[in-house]
């Protein structure tokens, strides 16, 4: 297998090699950056983004917290700014979720779990969501494998005539002891080259205050007090270097990141028990390059990643077994994307990614996997005037090593796509759209290969989207500033669903593909932008998701056609800001209606719906040359008694304040 992958890595790398050296060199065409303006009509798969002085007025203060203004949306929130945050698309589970920075797909073959807390928005420019894959067929393979899809990217140094450096501080501060200073220096080594490093340090206690109330089936109260949340405390540092270049015909970027943390694990409080002696130091580093050029009709794209996780986890429960274990992951990851364009209506693309992924563990009779993982996908877009048509295909080839164990079988499978964009009118500000789409996710090494849980006969478990929307977007001078609506129904179909299974004794379960599950859901949203006086602009952003996740794995369950855990049939956003003359009011309002924390939807099981409500006033001033931010928040405004987690209380009103100048 490492043969085969490496001789499918070296043909392809030959064949771009060889197209570079037949092509005339003194050939220019400007490449137009890659970037396609997320929710544009003329996207086939428009986006939700956030970006700019909009992503920096939301009361977030990690990429996770952004993401819940966002419709289809799901996060689990552990509680506390340490606590661990996973988003969910539409109801199909973290693991389908793909989360590319800057170009580059995160990957954890450990679990397959982005921890989205991480990452903060210190020096994020933009995050987009996706439903389905990115409107761009000019990709890593990897990017056309998830079922919906996450892109962060950072900010991109910008000089103007006669400027060589910005730099930028900020001191943020508040509740539970926050303490987050952080900077930023941009350089501008040349006419085309250009650096940037951040570097970011949170401290927080993690200590609030909560209500603690639980009511039994019959309807008593079984508790009811307040107490302070123990073990929520972080210590962590993020530290992030990119050099930047540009070319006649393309682009380079180098990336390098490390990101240490020591933190505490709160728990769930269960029985009274406040306080869990487990704790987490994690150490995630990698360095990513990205290569893109441009010929004629023919351009590639070309990524290089290795990474290295390191995780440390203690329980030094005392009322608990003892475990001190650490976990090794290394990652390397090659891709090529490349595109060509026989016509201009008509654009083709191949792509080829290899991924080796390796776990290690100081855990008796550990497996020690290797996986290999072969991507290749081939893609098409057309645009035929109003309609445009976008379809690929992927195929996977799977392959794992372990020490002292037979490995399972080798996994290939094939997934494919299309989209289809119409715009009925002359001016493209109304389209409709259509989309069906097949797409995996491998089982991850803890399913596989965990102690006393792993099972290594586990199938990839499989989804089918369908989904139809529709858009308006107009943008203007005038009262009306702009003004956008979109609108999707979709149908999303998962079978071999990988689920924990108890053997029958207490601690000892088993990971089988058993789960069949149909969801049906309704995303809508809204963006309006008025310009009523000179100066003064008022924006609403609100978005709704009705969904209906049920499970329909077999009728003798009792949980049959039951709405599966943590998945609300209700929720929304909405986000009101005034600016004028640099002061920025911002409200934000979250809602998540009625759930259920097990198979069952039963009274016991039921999680009440929970609300917030965020506020923040933010100044920007100059003082001379030096452009200035005051900024204070008021989170949790109500100071709501609430759960994501069943168990892990949220925090009630908290503050914030942050100062930021620039130069």
């Amino acid at each position: 297998m490492r043969t085969r992958s490496l001789l499918i890595f070296t043909i392809l790398f030959l064949s771009t090699q060889g197209v570079f050296s037949r092509v005339k060199t003194d050939t220019v065409r400007t490449l137009e950056e890659l970037t396609v303006t997320a929710g544009r009509p003329v996207e086939v798969i428009p986006a939700q983004t956030l970006s700019g002085d909009e992503l920096n007025r939301l009361n977030s203060q990690s990429v996770a917290d952004a993401l819940r203004y966002f419709s289809g949306v799901q996060i689990k929130d552990y509680g506390g700014v340490g606590g661990i945050k996973t988003v969910n698309i539409r109801s199909m589970g973290t693991n389908h979720t793909g989360v590319v920075y800057d170009g580059v797909e995160l990957g954890n073959a450990q679990n397959g779990q982005i921890d989205l807390g991480q990452f903060s928005l210190d020096n994020i420019e933009a995050i987009s969501l996706y439903n389905g894959q990115k409107s761009e067929i000019l990709q890593p393979a990897k990017d056309f494998g998830s079922a919906g899809s996450i892109y962060m990217r950072t900010r991109a140094p910008r000089f103007e005539e006669g400027e060589s450096y910005h730099a930028r501080a900020a001191l943020r501060f508040g509740s539970f002891d926050l303490l987050n200073p952080s900077a930023l220096i941009e350089l501008r080594l040349s006419r085309r080259v250009s650096a940037q490093l951040s570097a970011e340090w949170i401290n927080s206690s993690g200590k609030y205050r909560f209500r603690y109330r639980r009511v039994n089936p019959a309807g008593e109260v079984a508790y009811d007090t307040t107490a302070v949340r123990e073990n929520g405390d972080i210590n962590a540092t993020r530290i992030e270097c990119n050099l930047n270049g540009e070319l006649n015909s393309g682009s380079w970027r180098v990336k390098f990141y490390n990101y240490n943390s020591e933190r505490g694990v709160p728990g769930a409080i269960v029985n009274n028990v406040w306080r869990r002696g487990e704790r987490i130091w994690d150490t995630n580093s990698f360095a990513q390059g990205t290569f893109t050029y441009n010929v004629g009709r023919f351009t590639t794209l070309n990524n290089i990643k290795y990474a290295f996780y390191r995780t440390h986890y203690v329980n030094n429960d005392d009322k608990q077994i003892k475990i001190d274990n650490l976990y090794r992951q290394k990652e390397i990851y090659f891709s090529t994307a490349n595109e060509y364009a026989p016509f201009d209506i008509w654009r083709i693309s191949l792509s080829y990614d290899f991924i080796w992924n390796a776990l290690n563990a100081d855990v008796y009779g550990f497996a020690r996997p290797d996986r290999f993982s072969n991507l290749l996908s081939l893609a098409t877009a057309l645009s035929l005037g109003k309609v445009r048509i976008q379809a690929s295909a992927l195929a996977t080839f799977i392959h794992d090593i372990l020490r002292g164990q037979e490995a399972p079988a080798d996994k290939h499978v094939v997934t494919p796509a299309c989209f289809i964009s119409y715009a009925p009118f002359r001016r493209p500000d109304f389209s409709i759209r259509a989309f069906v789409k097949q797409s995996f996710r491998m089982p991850t090494f803890n399913d596989l290969y965990y102690a006393d849980m792993g099972n290594s006969k586990l199938e990839p478990e499989k989804v089918t989207q369908y989904n139809a929307g529709l858009l308006y977007e107009r943008n203007r001078r005038g009262f009306w500033s702009s003004m956008r609506f979109s609108a999707d129904v979709y149908y999303n179909y998962v079978t071999n669903k990988i689920v924990a299974y108890p053997k029958g004794q207490q601690f000892r379960w088993t990971m089988l593909n058993l789960g069949k599950v149909s969801i049906k859901g309704v995303d809508v949203s809204a963006l309006v932008t008025v310009n009523p006086v000179d100066q003064l602009f008022l924006t609403l952003r609100a978005q709704y998701t009705f969904q209906q996740a049920i499970d329909i794995t077999s009728p003798s369950d009792n949980y049959y056609r039951h709405q599966i855990p943590y998945i609300p049939r209700n929720s929304g956003s909405a986000v009101v800001n005034a600016s004028w003359r640099g002061i920025n009011l911002n409200y934000s309002f979250i809602y998540v209606g009625e759930r259920y924390n097990q198979q069952e939807n039963i009274r016991y099981n039921y999680t009440q719906p929970w609300y917030t409500s965020d506020i923040s006033l933010g100044y920007d001033f100059h003082i001379r040359k030096v452009k200035c931010r005051a900024l204070a928040e008021v989170n949790n405004l109500l100071s709501q008694d609430y759960d994501v987690i069943l168990n892990y209380p949220m925090p009630k009103r908290n503050y914030r304040f942050t100062l930021t100048v620039e130069i």
